[in-house]
């Protein structure tokens, strides 16, 4: 089903496929057994609470995952399983001749012998993230048909445009009493992740000068040329396409410009907080700089932050973190953590008072064609949430 998010809607969710499939889970978790589920017109979530079935004091858990896929072609997706993957190349679509070539992606060789989900090549999978979604329901069918692991209150919440950065700005904690929280929206098997970005958008408004190219000396400024020495005031190697583990970045998402009028659209990036303040002050000094170059206001620099590094957070409240580290070990998984070079919604709701970390879903090459689910690792992450749940670790 084609939940794609869209930045241009005004609404929440954004796009009304995510509402018809927020319906659809409704009516999954009421087959399940799950209790107090709804959906919340205010913010797009669906709520479901699964009861703890021990007297034992232990912590109530939340478990969350989204409903939108990326800006990526999901109309019509057509997925097939690869069993008992060889290391070789896969045909997704033999008559457009589109291929996942095992050169290009080497990591595909820590997959053979396992079950993939592939697409057919014209469109993403949207195992980002409905894999994390089957992951928690399936979690919660077998708890429920296994009374005998002992658990407390459990939660889960599934919401919409976490794609496009704003999808829990209105997540409502005060509906979501847990102690602390996953969001089950990794990539590969064992990830574990507490460290997020610090994230800031970036806009420069270009303010030109238009006239007869034949009378142009001295009076003409060109918002093209304009952009050119904008971004060429940034430092060349703080991109994301030379930058890696904790470097931040600047990247130039969009442009568009005329003579006469222009705008750029970037994102700022990076795990340190007095680094992230750092770029921030330097990307508004380009454009005081340019400013002070032409001897009047020929850009405009708007800077937004968006969502901020968990671990600020979760550096305090660590026992999700090591809670999570035991359930993978006793799944026979060495976990791996490593600062993410992004955000999830986790970023977001931790700062809402829920610690939330987030585990791998079992799916990579995201947002685009060779997007794939692992079946087994899928598995794995529904192994991990039964023992993070199972009070009797």
């Amino acid at each position: 089903m084609n939940t794609r998010s869209d930045d241009s809607s005004t609404t929440t969710p954004s796009t009304q496929s995510q509402v018809e499939f927020a319906h659809m889970l409704v009516e999954d978790l009421k087959a399940v057994g799950l209790r107090d589920i709804y959906y919340n017109e205010s913010n797009g979530f669906v709520l479901a609470t699964l009861p703890a079935n021990t007297e034992a004091e232990t912590p109530s858990i939340g478990f969350i995952a989204h409903m939108d896929t990326a800006d990526y072609n999901a109309e019509n997706i057509t997925p097939r399983i690869v069993e008992n993957y060889d290391g070789s190349d896969i045909c997704l679509n033999k008559a457009e001749q589109i291929y996942t070539r095992a050169e290009n992606f080497p990591h595909l060789k820590n997959y053979i012998g396992k079950d993939l989900i592939v697409t057919d090549g014209l469109t993403l999978l949207g195992g980002d993230d409905k894999a994390g979604i089957c992951e928690i329901i399936e979690a919660f069918t077998y708890l429920l048909a296994h009374p005998e692991i002992k658990h407390g209150t459990l939660m889960c919440a599934f919401g919409p445009d976490e794609e496009i950065g704003i999808g829990a700005d209105k997540f409502d904690v005060s509906k979501f009493p847990v102690d602390y929280a996953y969001t089950i929206d990794g990539e590969s098997l064992g990830q574990l992740e507490y460290e997020t970005f610090n994230a800031a958008s970036g806009t420069v408004m270009l303010k030109g000068v238009s006239v007869h190219t034949g009378t142009a000396k001295d009076i003409m400024i060109n918002c093209g040329k304009l952009a050119m020495q904008f971004d060429a005031m940034l430092p060349g190697a703080a991109v994301p396409e030379h930058t890696h583990n904790r470097e931040g970045f600047f990247m130039l998402m969009s442009m568009e410009t005329q003579v006469d009028t222009g705008r750029m659209n970037y994102i700022i990036r990076d795990h340190d907080k007095q680094l992230f303040e750092a770029k921030k002050t330097f990307f508004e000094q380009a454009g005081r700089t340019l400013n002070e170059i032409y001897g009047r206001e020929v850009v405009e620099v708007i800077v937004k932050d968006q969502y901020y590094n968990m671990y600020d957070v979760i550096k305090d409240r660590m026992e999700c973190v090591n809670v999570a580290k035991a359930a993978m070990k006793k799944a026979g998984i060495e976990p791996d953590c490593k600062p993410i070079r992004g955000g999830t919604d986790g970023s977001k709701i931790s700062f809402m008072g829920i610690p939330t970390p987030n585990i791998f879903a079992g799916v990579e090459n995201l947002h685009g064609r060779h997007e794939f689910a692992c079946i087994d690792d899928m598995k794995k992450a529904v192994e991990i949430i039964v023992n993070i749940a199972n009070v009797e670790k």
